[in-house]
């Protein structure tokens, strides 16, 4: 074998997939017995590549590994990986971005279709022993209410086409996606953020997080929202101040909220963001399919395998 990766981590139920991409991609491959600085330095010092899943790769781990010349991160975000150490050391570091992108658009929707039919409040009723139809009253007609986009991306572009069908105006603000694509899927342009944040029904994130986009939905900005808006998160916990969006939703500033992702995951106890009437919370499933953790595994592999052979991976970060 000419080259050999270390994977660092795994919440997978074994690692066939990965072994049988490397065996036909004649690549060494070993599972790290832990994922902690100490053990990741030591048994990755014959690595050519790191392929990651959550285990945090650190400075102090990527300037302990003298023949690394990859790290591949098993799905979207990437915050997990130092990229200035990984810079320093001409590492290329990539993700697999395009994976799952159906389940979380599918996701987003169920999400949004059950924050604006009450389906929780009315289950939740139902289970304590009420039969009031009237408890849905206030749902809102989905017909020409506007979605925002704060993020369009493969993902968000895939929301938008689930939410035309429902009737829904899309408008769409990512300074960084060109206007031919938006047009060509039936979004509307926003080009000033505070004037998009006030005018959409509701506001769904999908961006990456990064010291540019951590917290950028704030209590400043939830103040600027209708009162009668509602706030989708698939993407990244660390978008949202989770303090400032409980005190939105508690006291009215805002209607409601779904999250299939925290700042802090798993978190300790109930959080107290769960037990609110007008919140949804699914625990960072949305991109989760009985297809989906396959693909992720069959792509992250073949990432490393091209990399190494062919010098550039098809999706770098850095």
């Amino acid at each position: 074998m000419k080259y050999n990766v270390l994977m660092t981590d795994t919440i997978f139920p074994d690692t066939g997939i990965e072994e049988e991409v490397f065996r036909q991609g004649e690549v060494a491959f070993k599972l790290s017995s832990a994922s902690d600085a100490k053990t990741l330095a030591e048994q990755g010092q014959e690595a050519d590549a790191l392929l990651v899943v959550y285990a945090p790769v650190t400075s102090e781990i990527i300037d302990s590994l003298p023949n690394c010349k990859a790290i591949i991160r098993a799905g979207i975000g990437y915050n997990n990986v130092d990229l200035d150490a990984a810079n320093r050391r001409g590492i290329k570091v990539a993700n697999v971005p395009d994976y799952c992108q159906d389940e979380v658009a599918d996701h987003t929707l169920a999400l949004l279709l059950a924050l604006a039919r009450r389906l929780c409040q009315l289950q939740n009723s139902i289970c304590e022993g009420n039969w009031d139809a009237n408890l849905g009253r206030e749902a809102p007609r989905l017909e020409g209410k506007t979605l925002g986009l704060l993020g369009c991306g493969a993902i968000g572009l895939a929301v938008a086409k689930r939410a035309s069908a429902f009737g829904l105006k899309v408008v769409g603000y990512d300074p960084y996606t060109t206007p031919g694509t938006l047009e060509k899927n039936n979004i509307e342009r926003a080009e000033n953020f505070d004037t998009f944040i006030a005018n959409v029904d509701f506001l769904s994130l999908h961006l990456p997080l990064t010291e540019e986009s951590r917290h950028i939905i704030d209590a400043a900005v939830l103040k600027r929202m209708k009162s009668t808006a509602q706030v989708i998160n698939t993407s990244r916990g660390g978008l949202i101040q989770e303090e400032d969006l409980y005190q939105a939703l508690t006291t009215g500033e805002i209607a409601g909220a779904a999250l299939d992702v925290l700042e802090c995951e798993p978190p300790e106890g109930v959080p107290k963001l769960a037990v609110l009437d007008n919140t949804i919370m699914t625990p960072h499933t949305a991109f989760l399919s009985a297809s989906s953790v396959d693909e992720l595994r069959m792509k992250a592999s073949l990432e490393v395998v091209r990399t190494l052979k062919e010098g550039k991976p098809k999706h770098q970060v850095n």
